[in-house]
């Protein structure tokens, strides 16, 4: 299988760039958004909410609208000239849904974009690897608590995309060896349960292969987590897999339980693996640039990028 190549950054913001805000995912509280949108104002940006962003699914209560008018937002925000940056307001569920709706070919004509977001937003940010070639960040959503309440995830986010010179290097305090050792390739991943549910559609990334892979998750019980590594283990989406940067895996149980899963499950690959590197669903969730060529140092704890994650 091929390896995981270096994908299309786009450009770093300047102040006074327009950002997209959309909702691919569940619906959005109103006074959440507004607090997150008068956030990127006091970075200097001007936040646009696309059309559908406050609509709720007629008759299923998990999904911000309907799946072709969510589909719809993203692509014409994308699409936009004006637009620098597409940003997600959201998780939840109902980014699988859309995702087969959204005009790719347009998007690949637009060039890549800043796009950020997480957790649901793993089946977007793998669609946008694969189907377009464009880089993304795992960062923090609009309306998500943690970016409305934790300065460090705030900054993370705001020197990634205005300064991404400034933060070439993820060290997080709290990481930890799991398997020692050093690997180079080009970062992937995101939420480990949405990965596995990629698997087996027809635009679904082949292979890990050569990649440093980064996973979190939450809500997934210790043996519900071990179902989801072992799919990806016999499908051989683990194959050759270069590095694994491991974050935050809250509401999944006792962490020595979710580590001993972890250990089993990821130990044996013989790759560089690090724990606890402060991304995803924490009370601080930085922000990991997707598709960016680095270097993951298992015995520092460190990933460092060798370009910055926008040009």
């Amino acid at each position: 299988m091929t390896p995981v190549d270096a994908l299309a950054r786009g450009e770093r913001l300047r102040p006074g760039a327009r950002v997209a805000v959309v909702a691919p995912s569940g619906p959005v509280p109103e006074e959440r958004l507004a607090a997150g949108l008068d956030i990127l104002r006091g970075w200097g940006l001007e936040p646009v909410v696309a059309p559908h962003v406050l609509d709720s699914h007629p008759t299923l209560g998990h999904l911000a609208g309907a799946d072709r008018a969510r589909a719809r937002d993203l692509t014409e925000a994308w699409c936009d000239p004006t637009v620098s940056a597409v940003l997600c307001a959201r998780g939840g569920f109902g980014a699988q849904r859309m995702v087969d709706l959204v005009d790719w070919a347009a998007i690949r004509a637009a060039g890549p974009k800043a796009f950020v977001g997480y957790s649901d937003v793993t089946a977007l940010h793998e669609a946008l690897a694969v189907r377009a070639g464009f880089a993304g960040l795992h960062g923090p959503m609009v309306a998500a608590g943690t970016f409305l309440s934790d300065p460090t995830t705030q900054e993370s986010l705001r020197a990634t995309l205005l300064e991404p010179e400034s933060v070439r290097t993820l060290a997080p305090e709290t990481a930890r060896t799991l398997v020692p050792g050093h690997a180079r390739g080009v970062t992937l991943g995101g939420c480990a349960s949405l990965l596995a549910a990629d698997l087996g559609t027809p635009h679904g990334r082949p292979s890990a292969r050569g990649g440093l892979l980064f996973l979190e998750d939450v809500g997934e019980e210790p043996y519900r987590l071990d179902r989801i590594l072992t799919q990806l283990l016999r499908s051989g989406w683990l194959d050759g897999v270069a590095g694994i940067g491991l974050g935050s895996w809250e509401e999944c149980g006792p962490y020595e339980e979710v580590r001993a899963v972890l250990a089993d499950r990821l130990g044996g690959l013989g790759v560089p693996v690090v724990e606890e590197m402060g991304f995803g669903h924490s009370p601080t969730a930085r922000t990991v640039p997707l598709g960016v060529p680095a270097v993951l140092d298992a015995d520092s704890g460190t990933l460092t990028l060798d370009v910055p994650a926008l040009r």
